[in-house]
């Protein structure tokens, strides 16, 4: 209770540092469990974050993290210990902490390669905790770490470095040998001579929960000049028994593939898949676990690629793969399928490719956290020319779907689903094919409303319908969501009142196409478009949010009267 600002650690001794490492792992521990959020990756990092808030001067040195996920000990150090309970101008430093999972992803590579460049003073931790593809960098002898990491042994290289340049003609030969001598080192004991060549010193590795060492190593990187790697080893998960026990992933958040969700229902559908099409192969960016694909993994270990932490390799890959006759499925959560957006319109969609991007925490998602929400796929995909896009409404439906999607030979087809658990149906209640399926119908020969629920928003819809009774109501289950259902759309133009409902951004969104259409088709309906607004939403659990927005039954039903009464 006494650690509430970086300031408070300067005092602490060896033992109390220890002390307080497990007392911040107990509150990660009791508050992730009890409020969700992400454990494995803080329970590593918690003696390096003491150690740079110890050697740094926070907030007058600025700390950059490559993502909130490995952040929480910092949150917790910096005065947001009881906000943290609720989870979910003079010269200064700057340091940048990236996991080894972040590293393989381009956008690190050309930060990194913009760096060296500039020569800029940034001390770059890179949190090794081996759970991710982690670039090839080698364990260097204690020594020769010793040696490299004291700037008082670089100052006396440079000054032997530039008297063998001043040296005529022998001065030439010698720093050539020196130089020589410098780089056949580095490859034989040096992979990390990759982060030198960029013009980026690079110290390590070292012991990540030891704060001592770290401590001496980031005072020493501080005297170096431009940018400086500091290389350290984590423990994923550490302090804490169940998540040092995790093999999969090590507790990187508190849940799982749960029984009954959607996620459940494509893990099965994709193993069956594959027992009946040895074509059939699976792709990852680092999620295997999370996306459900372990089964399949397991099943087919040959036929199931992850790429690490790089969406768009992914979706090049699956083009390349397509291309060879194969049938690639992408298993990828939507906001993440927003990084390869280019990949998807131009190595796949111009192709005509048929690949299938399975995609999983589609819509509001909850409790993940702000940006986790996958409210663009809709508004994105359906702007790829020839791409379907399906939308299961139930358990039964995805399944189903997933076959469908592997009868269809050319073109790029997207089933996307939410995180919530899927509804259980009757097979007389699944659709087929790229047809959409009428559930209720307006026994008003008036045929007053019409509403068109996509995905997981069926379900709204028919409790909405039923506290409607009084209207005439038909509702459809569009299945596929782009391009629109031409018997739907029909059906549809003869109702007073068409209503869609989305549970992603209404901009750009699957009502936009139906109203588009129905205003060519110059229809005397009027149509009104449910769906998320256009905003950063904070996160909450799903089907409050989508309360929030009106998009629950009770919501629905409001709005669809207070429009007819307008008639």
């Amino acid at each position: 209770d006494s650690i509430n600002f970086p300031e408070d650690l300067s005092d602490l001794n060896s033992e109390e540092l220890e002390t307080l490492s497990s007392e911040i792992r107990t509150l990660l521990v009791e508050t992730v469990e009890n409020n969700g959020g992400h454990l494995g990756s803080n329970l590593g990092i918690v003696e390096l974050t003491l150690a740079l808030h110890r050697v740094f001067d926070s907030p007058n040195d600025t700390i950059l993290w490559d993502t909130g996920h490995q952040t929480y000990v910092h949150k917790i150090l910096t005065g947001r210990k009881k906000e943290f309970t609720n989870l979910r101008l003079p010269e200064r430093r700057v340091v940048a902490v990236i996991g080894d999972g972040s590293l393989t992803g381009g956008m690190a590579f050309e930060g990194l390669n913009n760096l060296g460049h500039s020569g800029k003073k940034v001390t770059i931790i890179l949190n090794d905790n081996g759970r991710s593809y982690a670039p090839t960098i080698s364990r260097l002898s204690e020594s020769l770490i010793r040696i490299r990491s004291n700037p008082t042994y670089m100052r006396r290289q440079r000054r032997l470095e530039k008297l063998a340049e001043s040296i005529p003609w022998v001065g030439e030969i010698l720093e050539r040998g020196i130089s020589a001598t410098k780089a056949a080192i580095r490859e034989m004991f040096e992979p990390p001579a990759f982060f030198e060549a960029l013009g980026i010193t690079y110290l390590g590795p070292f012991d990540g929960h030891n704060i001592e060492e770290i401590e001496q190593a980031l005072s020493n990187a501080i005297e170096f000049e431009g940018p400086v790697v500091v290389h350290v080893l984590t423990q994923k998960g550490r302090g804490h028994a169940p998540a040092e026990q995790d093999s999969i992933k090590h507790m990187h958040d508190t849940s799982g593939m749960k029984s009954g969700s959607y996620t459940e229902a494509f893990s099965e559908a994709l193993v069956k898949a594959g027992e009946s099409n040895s074509k059939v192969v699976a792709i990852t960016a680092a999620m295997p676990d999370s996306t459900g694909l372990l089964s399949f993994r397991e099943r087919f270990p040959e036929r199931c690629f992850d790429v690490g932490i790089a969406e768009q390799h992914a979706v090049t890959a699956a083009a390349g793969m397509a291309m060879g006759g194969l049938r690639p499925v992408v298993a990828v959560y939507s906001t993440f399928l927003t990084r390869a957006i280019d990949q998807i319109n131009l190595d796949v969609g111009l192709h005509e490719l048929p690949v299938i991007f399975c995609i999983d925490r589609a819509g509001v998602t909850g409790d993940d956290g702000a940006s986790h929400h996958g409210l663009l796929d809709i508004s994105l995909l359906s702007k790829v020319p020839k791409m379907k896009i399906f939308a299961p409404s139930s358990y039964q439906e995805l399944q189903q779907m997933l076959e469908d999607a592997l009868d269809i030979k050319e073109g790029p087809i997207a089933i996307r689903w939410p995180k919530t658990p899927a509804p259980q149906v009757e097979w007389t209640e699944v659709g087929t094919g790229v047809e959409s399926r009428k559930v209720t119908e307006s026994t008003d020969n008036n045929k007053e409303v019409c509403i068109l629920a996509a995905g997981k928003m069926l379900t709204e819809a028919i409790a909405a319908s039923e506290e409607l009774k009084d209207i005439g109501v038909t509702v459809w289950d569009p299945r596929i969501i782009n391009p629109l259902n031409a018997e739907m759309l029909n059906d549809a133009k003869k109702h007073k009142l068409v209503v869609t409902i989305e549970d992603g951004y209404v901009e750009g969104g699957f009502g936009s196409s139906v109203l588009d259409y129905l205003n060519r088709e110059k229809s005397d309906c009027r149509v009104i478009n449910l769906g998320v607004p256009l905003s950063f939403h904070s996160h909450n659990k799903p089907d409050d949010l989508l309360s929030s927005f009106g998009l629950n039954a009770t919501g629905i039903a409001e709005k669809i009267r207070e429009n007819i009464s307008e008639f």
